[in-house]
C-alpha cells in the first residue's frame, strides 16, 4: 500500500495505442469472462487467494464504510463487491465489457451498488484526487505501459493506492521469462512482467507517493500451487519465508 507525500504531478493521460495488446483481446472474450471466477478462485488455493485478498485489502484500507474507492481493472468485480459490502462508495473500471457484464450480474445478485464503467487503466476519465483510495489488482503485471497506469492511479487517489505485482525475487521470475518467450513466438499465453521493490518504490516516488506497507503472499506462482491442489505447500513456503525475514 502507498500513500501520498506531495501534491500530484501533472500527467499526460492520452490513451496509448493498446488495442492490439494481448491483454485486451484475451479478456474481451465471453468464455473467458464466464469462467474467470472459477479458474481464478476455484479450489482450495483459489479460496485461499480470495480470503487473503479480502483480508489484506481490509487491513490496508482500514475504515471502508463511506469511503470513495475505485477498483481499476475490476474484472468480474470480486474486490469491488467485497468493498461495497463493507459500505464503500464504489466505482469499478475495466477495459472488457464482457468482464463487466459478469461483474454487474454478480452485483445484482449480491444486492450491492457499484458504479461499473468501461475504461482503460492507462487513461482514467476522472479528475485528480477523485477517490480516497485506488485499488488495482493483477493489472500492472499485464499492462502495455505499467508506468502510465501507475501514474493514473496516483493521480486520481487522494490518500492511498493499493496494488499487487509478482516479485522479481520469486519463482514467478522464471515463469514470466518462459511465458514472455512463448508469447513472443506467437503462442497464446498470459504473459506478464515481474518487478523489483526498488523499481516500484522509484516509480511511486516519481508520482509523489511513498510505500507505507507491504504484504508478501506466494513465493511460487499460483498456478503451481493449483497444480499441486493443496494449501499445505503454500502454507509451508510462506512459513519458511517468514522465518528467514
Amino acid at each position: 500500500m502507498t500513500d501520498r507525500s506531495n501534491p500530484p504531478r501533472s500527467r499526460d493521460s492520452a490513451s496509448p495505442d493498446g488495442a492490439g495488446h494481448y491483454s485486451y483481446a484475451m479478456y474481451a472474450d465471453k468464455q473467458m469472462a464466464d469462467s474467470f471466477e472459477d479458474r481464478r478462485f476455484g479450489g482450495p488455493i483459489g479460496e485461499l487467494v480470495a480470503k487473503t485478498q479480502a483480508r489484506v485489502l481490509a487491513n490496508m484500507i482500514g475504515r471502508i464504510k463511506d469511503r470513495s474507492i475505485i477498483d481499476v481493472g475490476t474484472g468480474t468485480g470480486r474486490a469491488a463487491l467485497m468493498l461495497a459490502l463493507g459500505g464503500a462508495r464504489m466505482t469499478a473500471v475495466d477495459a472488457s465489457e464482457q468482464m463487466l457484464a459478469v461483474a454487474r450480474r454478480r452485483a445484482a445478485e449480491t444486492g450491492v451498488t457499484v458504479n461499473f464503467q468501461r475504461g482503460d487503466a492507462h487513461a482514467l476519465k476522472f479528475g485528480d484526487r477523485s477517490f480516497d483510495v485506488a485499488v488495482c489488482l493483477r493489472v500492472l503485471m499485464h499492462a502495455e505501459d505499467w508506468q502510465q497506469c501507475m501514474g493514473e492511479l496516483c493521480r486520481i487517489a487522494e490518500r492511498l493506492v493499493i496494488f499487487d505485482y509478482p516479485s522479481a525475487t520469486s519463482a514467478a521470475a522464471v515463469q514470466s521469462l518462459t511465458r514472455r518467450a512463448v508469447h513472443a513466438v506467437g503462442a497464446r499465453t498470459e504473459a506478464y512482467r515481474v518487478f523489483t521493490h526498488k523499481t516500484i518504490t522509484r516509480e511511486l516516488a516519481r508520482n509523489n507517493f511513498r510505500v507505507r506497507s507491504v504484504h508478501r503472499q506466494f513465493t511460487m506462482p499460483i498456478g503451481l500451487h493449483k497444480a499441486i491442489g493443496s494449501r499445505r505447500p503454500a502454507a509451508a513456503v510462506r512459513l519458511a519465508r517468514d522465518r528467514l525475514r
